[in-house]
């Protein structure tokens, strides 16, 4: 297959697709994309994922390395309170490899999710070389003016609440997970969120990056960390704690959010995103996903909600004090290490 042929094939798929073609003038096919203007601020960001660093090409499905490529953009965009608008891909394949046949498959992955959160695909390229998949996608989405979410914003005093629970994504979930784009979206329109960021390199280290940004210390509580069961796939001969797990894997994509007290009180009283079932092994309580949220998605045309809980892990401190843990048995000690995933040059 040739880049021609597979534009084309493309172009054919999404011609009549008004979901894809959403808030496009010009979508795929001319030299660059026209977006329709909005009066919110933009928001863009953008992810390239490689074979051998993001994903195993050879171990795992093209439709699946298609759609970790997009969801991983959405988590950013849901990180920082947007509504996705359109993504554009770029693609560099393995050349003599059925490259085409693999490009295909990964758009295979890419179409569901992007339907599903109401993304238009804008436009890409493709190119063919000697070495590795890689695969480096742009997303943009809007927000209202100063409504964004950012990493600056947390305040001493202000509890750290996550979406869902952690570790062991490795296994797969890194592949199948739900941006938290509705979540953030509903939280947004409540106001209550100071500071947000999502976990893509491990919650100890994109913890410190966002109490840096905001010039805060924090205090984390290890008994409250929600620990996913995907935790349990891991081999008996795995050195590594289920809590190690859950504090340095990565690759979760929840949020981490900065909340006032009172309104931290409130949301985990309320667990306004609480889904029918536990997940994982939060202390949590169970609950059903409220009607609110329920008919929150519905309107801004989401799929039903899988439900998440809110769990409260902690407080943000003065700077000065630094990182600190506290154990099951109430002992506060500086955080021995900060794990976490860092690309090395």
């Amino acid at each position: 297959m040739n880049e021609e042929s597979f534009v084309a094939s493309l172009l054919g798929r999404l011609k009549d697709d008004a979901v894809l073609n959403r808030g496009l003038l010009v979508g795929p096919g001319d030299d660059a994309a026209l977006l329709e203007p909005n009066r919110e601020s933009v928001v863009v960001t953008t992810d390239l994922l490689s074979d051998e660093v993001d994903f195993l090409a050879d171990q795992t499905a093209p439709e699946l390395i298609g759609r970790k490529a997009i969801a991983v953009n959405l988590s950013d965009l849901a990180a920082m309170g947007a509504r996705p608008a359109a993504v554009v891909v770029s693609v560099l394949l393995p050349r003599g490899r059925h490259g085409g046949i693999a490009a295909e498959k990964m758009v295979e992955g890419m179409l569901p999710i992007l339907r599903a959160y109401r993304t238009a695909l804008a436009g890409g390229d493709t190119n063919s070389w000697p070495g590795k998949l890689a695969v480096s996608v742009t997303a943009f989405g809007h927000v209202p003016a100063k409504k964004a979410f950012l990493r600056r914003g947390a305040r001493p005093g202000d509890r750290i609440l996550v979406t869902g629970a952690l570790g062991g994504s490795i296994h797969r979930r890194q592949f199948t997970f739900c941006p938290r784009v509705p979540e953030a979206l509903f939280l947004r329109e409540k106001g209550v969120v100071r500071a947000a960021m999502d976990i893509s390199d491990g919650l100890l280290l994109d913890l410190s990056r966002l109490a840096n940004a905001s010039g805060v210390g924090f205090r984390l509580d290890l008994e409250r960390i929600p620990i996913h069961s995907d935790v349990d796939l891991f081999p008996p001969a795995d050195k590594c704690s289920p809590l190690d797990h859950a504090l340095g894997d990565g690759e979760d994509f929840e949020l981490i959010l900065a909340v006032s007290p009172d309104d931290a009180a409130r949301l985990l009283a309320e667990q306004p995103l609480a889904p029918k079932k536990r997940s994982g092994r939060s202390a949590a309580k169970r609950g059903g996903a409220s009607k609110s949220f329920i008919c929150f998605c519905a309107d801004q045309g989401f799929p039903p909600p899988e439900g998440v809980l809110l769990t409260d892990i902690g407080e943000f401190l003065p700077r000065e004090r630094g990182f600190l843990q506290t154990d099951k048995a109430g002992n506060t000690e500086p955080l021995a290490k900060i794990s976490g995933w860092e690309h090395h040059f």
